[in-house]
């Protein structure tokens, strides 16, 4: 009884849930049925479609991926893949540009495909842009981390009027043109101040003092350098004298600058020397003499580094020096201006010095007691060497450029021989003559004339193939021709003869 009493109230159960559950079925199969479920339903999908398309780039590259029969796409396609999918817009496109074929290098980062602009870029106002640009941060950068309080550099150049000034002082005037401190240019001219030394400083557009030098370039290398210390302690009076402020350098004309040397030379305090390096002609190795002093006395050492300046121990503190040791050159040395032989410089050369022009300066109260007085030094113009000579002690030098390990400007000495054939000023006036006739010229109308008519022009044929039956009929007729002038030769002496008989 008890097993027929649950089983029925099991029955009831059943029924009871079916009864219940009747309802919802046929609420959920009406609202499936019902038009704003349905219309809900495909916005909704329409919503995720737009989503999928906007997350995956308008999904051609999904497509592309998917599809596409390479395992690896190539970058291009790629990038002509998305270039494809971008919208066009219904404002006015930009100007196109005169971009060269090459083009900007193609770049693939993940999915995205990035197009690197050619360089130079091809809009003049952008590459402006960009400049100024780097120009600010430059003059930031240098404010911040660079010297605080710039000094202005005066430059000392020594020059005179001869083949090789114009490439010379170019070379020095663009150096000076990019130095990024005020800049007083003091030229001394040998011989005295001339318009075609004037109109080459002017291009520079620098404050400058050209100055006039009684007596001119001597011939010969050794009296040369001792006229150009004179010149130099002439530049150093007009500084005395105008009370220039500022750091003092000399600038040789055919010297060659770093534009590192323009921000270390701020460095100094009074006196102060930088490794030169010594360019001298030939493929041989040439060797300095290393001078090093300490408290017993003088030790030398070889060594064959081309480097004249000063030299530092492990200290960082100044030992010495490094002088040429021309002893391999004495035989083969420059005597005069123009010799094909070693030009070589002197003991200490003025441009591995810089001095604060405060010690030339006329009572100065803050000028260092090892400074010699001036009526010393100007009293003898010629036993001044060096900047050395201008102190009591050579021990306050300081080392700049990493205590003389960086080279930071080159001393080179060329000149033209006096048989040269550079053009006067270097102006080509007449133009000059053809000696190869171009095949080619951009003026059809007007070809070019050939040197002179006593050159004559080969043209060898560039095809020419052999035929052996012209030949061989060219070879018959020649002969037959010769035959038929053999015997009218003979006829006509037949004829002669018979006329001669006949008399």
């Amino acid at each position: 009884m008890k097993q027929l009493t649950a089983l029925q109230q099991q029955g009831r159960r059943s029924n009871s849930f079916r009864n219940a559950s009747s309802p919802l079925d046929a609420t959920v199969d009406g609202a499936i049925k019902s038009p704003a479920t349905i219309f809900w339903l495909i916005l909704h999908g329409l919503c995720c479609l737009i989503s999928l398309v906007l997350g995956f780039r308008f999904s051609r590259l999904v497509f592309f991926l998917l599809f596409s029969t390479s395992s690896s796409p190539s970058a291009t396609n790629i990038y002509s893949a998305l270039q494809t999918t971008l919208p066009s817009s219904g404002a006015a496109s930009p100007p196109e540009r005169n971009v060269s074929a090459a083009g900007g290098s193609r770049v693939v980062v993940g999915r995205h495909g990035i197009l690197i602009r050619p360089w130079p870029h091809p809009d003049p106002a952008e590459v402006m842009k960009a400049h100024g640009i780097i120009e600010r941060v430059q003059t930031e950068q240098r404010s911040q981390y660079g010297v605080k309080n710039p000094r202005t550099v005066i430059a000392i150049t020594p020059t005179y009027v001869r083949t090789f000034q114009t490439p010379h002082l170019t070379g020095v005037m663009h150096s000076l043109m990019n130095v990024p401190y005020d800049l007083i240019w003091i030229v001394v001219e040998a011989g005295g101040a001339t318009n075609e030394t004037a109109s080459l400083i002017a291009k520079s557009g620098l404050k400058n003092i050209h100055i006039g030098f009684d007596g001119k370039m001597p011939f010969l290398w050794e009296d040369r350098h001792k006229l150009e210390s004179r010149m130099r302690l002439h530049a150093l009076r007009i500084v005395r004298e105008k009370r220039l402020d500022g750091i003092v350098m000399f600038a040789d004309d055919s010297n060659m600058h770093s534009l590192e040397l323009f921000d270390e030379i701020q460095n100094v305090k009074w006196v102060g020397a930088v490794s030169v390096g010594i360019l001298v002609g030939g493929s041989e190795e040439t060797e300095l003499t290393i001078v090093q002093t300490d408290d017993n006395g003088k030790d030398e050492k070889k060594s064959q580094v081309p480097v004249q300046g000063p030299a530092c121990n492990s200290s960082n503190h100044l030992v010495g020096w490094h002088t040429f040791n021309t002893l391999p050159f004495v035989d083969r040395s420059a005597r005069y201006i123009g010799d094909r032989a070693f030009v070589l410089p002197r003991k200490l050369e003025w441009a591995g010095f810089v001095l604060n022009s405060r010690l030339v300066w006329e009572d100065t109260e803050d000028k260092p007691v090892w400074v010699k007085e001036w009526e010393e030094v100007g009293r003898d113009d010629e036993g001044v060497e060096s900047p050395l000579s201008l102190v009591k002690d050579t021990s306050v030098v300081e080392p700049l450029g990493s205590c003389g390990r960086k080279v930071l400007l080159w001393w080179l000495r060329v000149e033209a021989r006096a048989d040269s054939k550079f053009p006067a000023r270097w102006i080509i006036d007449p133009p000059l003559e053809i000696t190869v006739p171009a095949k080619r010229t951009p003026w059809p109308d007007a070809p070019p004339e050939l040197p002179s008519s006593a050159e004559k022009v080969i043209i060898m044929p560039e095809n020419t193939e052999k035929r052996p039956t012209k030949s061989g009929s060219r070879k018959k007729r020649s002969s037959r021709s010769k035959r038929k002038r053999s015997a009218k030769v003979l006829d006509e002496h037949a004829l002669a003869r018979h006329s001669i008989g006949d008399n």
